[in-house]
């Protein structure tokens, strides 16, 4: 896979140009364009494919919490998680870009006090993640992103 590339592997998502035309200007600019996607701040996680061993970028967007980030796996309503949640379950360790910021941090799936304290944030930020949970019988996770 080209450094570039997003993952898309679901037939509900959007097509990867869109997604991928989002990562090559946040990588080119260094986040001054990409950072704030639709007014919302997004960042790139790249994963370790667990299939393949191979790398695999993905924006979305996050909340901030003191030194934590927090991401949603909620795939758009599919009824199953995302690739990149189910590659960094496999392999925690990832790669942020946060804006310019590189850095690595460890992810983990947020635990059910956690879930409930930042639904409400990252809903917040982007509303249609409501819509996403209404439409799968799956508890989208909140994944937990520590330095």
């Amino acid at each position: 896979m080209h450094a570039l590339d997003v993952d898309w592997d679901h037939p509900s998502d959007p097509p990867p140009g869109p997604r991928l035309d989002h990562v090559r200007a946040y990588v080119t600019t260094a986040g001054a364009d990409g950072h704030l996607w639709h007014g919302v701040p997004t960042l790139l996680l790249t994963t370790l494919d667990r299939a393949t061993g191979r790398t695999s970028r993905t924006p979305l967007i996050y909340g901030e919490d003191a030194d934590r980030l927090i991401v949603m796996a909620a795939g758009y309503g599919a009824p199953d998680h995302p690739a990149w949640y189910r590659n960094l379950t496999a392999h925690p360790e990832v790669r942020l870009q946060v804006g310019a910021a590189l850095f690595t941090a460890t992810a983990r799936t947020a635990t059910p006090a956690e879930r409930e304290t930042y639904w409400e944030m990252m809903t917040g930020l982007w509303p249609p993640f409501e819509e996403d949970q209404e439409r799968t019988a799956r508890e989208i996770p909140l994944v937990i992103l520590e330095r």
